[in-house]
């Protein structure tokens, strides 16, 4: 254990307790009052289903740990197959909870496939690229076949439907595909042909949204909540914003948020950081945004010194993973941009979400250690 200690990103690996752990507090703190008047459940319900979602996470966490990166090509191809089946079946089934098919009850568990699929895509793309751009000559028709794979996993999710999760898929995909060493005669068409797609998507949400379900569709007038207070699309982020402000510089109290009760229906999981920031206060608020900054800088950084492609495109699809969902979590909250319903990276209460987070930050973790042996090893051969 000393040695895999030493091998590790220790500062990615602090920062991300500390957010865990701050995260099932307040994730106590928030829903206490809900579980109760709300759930018609004990105060603490939220708060032990997480704890059950982390343990079952780090115990899969330690298997990722024990295992070479180039182990996990079976199990990250079956699982694309098997979570692709499963959005499927969610489509064919229409079970709708929160005006979307996006989950499966299993006892007291609730399965999110789009959350998995985002975790095995970015495994299964490492994987692919990296041996593809190990050929002599990849060509860029090679390179776009599995992206149809891909595309057509979005559409999945856009069809439960989850907008939110569909766009932070597809930017991670997108974001995996730019970054691909292409060759320069191929980056022209690679770009120009992104940015189509991105205009066709665009144009299509902001013009044609008939399509979308009407609490999807009210999300699109997000501007000036408070002036909407007694409407569907301005009373929640309204009340995130109050939440804030009573919270000031210092908060009012771990346990003391008045806008808990009931006035922030999801204020375990997508508004968890105004609760935060009305307990314990915009310092903390502020130093959980350079928290994430960390964790991200010091992902970038492991992507970046991996000693092979794959584990390179593995790393910065995580990376891109979490950007996605603390920047739409926070411009959605304070009104920046439209509402999505997407919950914030190792705060947020969420059994599917947490544990994929959890466990791409071992791969992470993982590919940390690998890096460090292997330049190791190469100092001990040049001596």
């Amino acid at each position: 254990m000393k040695k895999v200690w030493s091998r590790i990103d220790k500062p990615l690996f602090i920062t991300f307790m500390i957010l865990l752990l701050l995260g099932l507090v307040m994730i106590y703190s928030s829903s206490s009052i809900s579980s109760v008047l709300r759930y018609n459940k004990p105060s603490y319900f939220f708060f032990e289903k997480q704890l059950i979602f982390i343990i079952g996470a780090f115990i899969v966490g330690y298997f990722i740990m024990k295992t070479p990166t180039k182990f996990y090509k079976g199990v990250a191809y079956l699982g694309l197959v098997v979570f692709s089946l499963l959005l499927i079946s969610l489509i064919t089934k229409r079970v709708i909870t929160n005006n979307a098919s996006s989950w499966y009850k299993v006892g007291f568990l609730s399965i999110q496939p789009s959350e998995f699929i985002k975790s095995f895509s970015i495994l299964t793309m490492g994987f692919f690229y990296g041996k593809y751009f190990s050929r002599k000559d990849p060509n860029i028709i090679g390179a776009i076949i599995p992206m149809v794979v891909y595309v057509v996993c979005a559409i999945l999710i856009v069809l439960q439907p989850d907008l939110g999760s569909a766009a932070i898929y597809a930017g991670i995909v997108g974001a995996i595909f730019l970054s691909l060493p292409f060759k320069e005669k191929y980056m022209r068409y690679v770009k120009y042909g992104s940015l189509v797609v991105v205009f066709i998507a665009l144009y299509i949400l902001l013009f044609h949204s008939s399509g979308l379900t009407h609490t999807q569709e009210s999300r699109l007038n997000y501007k000036a909540p408070c002036s909407r207070y007694t409407q569907e699309t301005g009373y929640q982020v309204c009340n995130g914003f109050i939440a804030i402000k009573n919270g000031g510089l210092f908060g009012v109290g771990l346990g003391n948020s008045t806008q808990k009760y009931l006035y922030l229906p999801e204020s375990h999981t997508d508004f968890i950081y105004p609760i935060i920031v009305e307990e314990l206060g915009l310092i903390v608020g502020v130093l959980i945004i350079i928290a994430y900054a960390v964790i991200l800088y010091r992902i970038y950084l492991i992507s970046r010194n991996a000693t092979n492609l794959r584990n390179q495109i593995i790393c910065y699809g995580v990376f891109i993973y979490l950007s996605l969902h603390v920047i739409i979590n926070l411009v959605g909250i304070t009104a920046l941009l439209p509402l999505t319903g997407v919950p914030l990276p190792l705060l947020s209460y969420g059994g599917s979400f947490v544990i994929n987070v959890v466990c791409m930050i071992f791969v992470v973790e993982r590919i940390a250690y690998e890096t460090t042996y292997e330049r190791n090893l190469e100092k001990i051969n040049k001596i």
